[in-house]
């Protein structure tokens, strides 16, 4: 019997390429490739301008609608270009520890933002260079975004803001970073960004880790690993066209316990613990290899088993 390659959509079922024993040639190979990529552009663009409704509308009205249905948008979303998501870990989550959540990761793509968003309930924090991107500004916008200018003379004020999201009961997704990376490294956290972690009462800290580990079924090696980041002077639109012509590529997003930043001398020594986790756990997934200890956590996004 032949073994059960795991469940597929039926895009990705109709534009596989075929076995190797069974070549198409180059050109075919090509068109199928942007074909592929086609139809998930319109995909999204369909599913965004459904859910952009359904989001104002829940914006409007009490309760939990508008940082529920955020994931099931993100979850969609990946789903139709093709990612698969593996998730290791737990989240934590305010109704646990009677706290806010600070979620903290390395950042390397566009893309992070659809891994996080499917997994967990959290707002962003972008910079505020994003409200200029036309479209994107808008899913922003309705996904709660909190911008921040990343200057020093407005640091202060930007960590008033964010307070107030975590008072009001928002979970928050920081980058330390300060940018994207080239998805081969983690680059040094700013211990600016922690600055909301302070004080008597501070938000409990989850640091997560993403590597995107997957192409076409199989580990991905130093070689195309660039191909996902999105980082220095790319322009989205061609990083978007180039990935979505790709298929069976996925990611592994890892929960590293939280931490409460009573226990650490202060922001530095949080900063500095916090960077190791997400880099050591980042390093290992990197390498194909299972955090020791972990398991993976039941998700309606996998597709192998693990």
């Amino acid at each position: 019997m032949q073994p059960n390659p795991g469940r597929r959509s039926a895009a990705d079922r109709f534009y596989a390429l075929p076995p190797v024993d069974q070549p198409i040639g180059p050109v075919a190979a090509v068109w199928l490739r942007k074909l592929r990529a086609a139809d998930r552009g319109a995909m999204i663009i369909l599913w965004t301008l459904l859910c952009m409704g359904v989001q104002a509308l829940m914006l409007v009205l009490p309760g939990r609608g508008k940082v529920v249905f955020p994931r099931l948008y993100w979850g969609v979303f990946g789903r139709l270009i093709g990612l698969r998501i593996r998730v290791i870990g737990t989240p934590a989550t305010r109704k646990l520890h009677q706290r806010p959540v600070v979620f903290v990761s390395n950042h390397s793509s566009w893309l992070d933002v659809a891994v996080i968003g499917a997994t967990l309930e959290t707002c962003f924090v972008s910079k505020d260079a994003v409200q200029d991107w036309p479209g994107i500004n808008l899913v922003a916008q309705l996904g709660r975004t909190a911008y921040v200018t990343r200057q020093r003379s407005r640091t202060g004020r930007e960590s008033d803001v964010i307070r107030h999201r975590l008072d009001r009961g928002d979970n928050i997704m920081l980058f330390p970073e300060g940018t994207t990376d080239d998805g081969a490294r983690v680059l040094p956290f700013r211990s600016s960004f922690l600055s909301i972690a302070e004080g008597a009462d501070p938000p409990v800290v989850q640091a997560v880790s993403i590597a995107y580990d997957r192409l076409a079924g199989l580990p991905v090696g130093r070689g195309n690993r660039a191909l996902f980041a999105y980082y220095g002077a790319m322009n989205i639109g061609r990083h978007f066209w180039r990935l979505v012509q790709c298929h069976g590529f996925g990611a592994t997003i890892l929960l590293h316990p939280p931490v409460d930043p009573r226990d650490f001398a202060g922001r530095k020594a949080l900063t500095k613990a916090l960077f190791q986790q997400v880099n050591d756990g980042a390093a290992v997934l990197r390498q194909g290899r299972r955090p020791v200890g972990s398991a993976p956590r039941p998700s309606r996004l996998h597709t192998n088993k693990t």
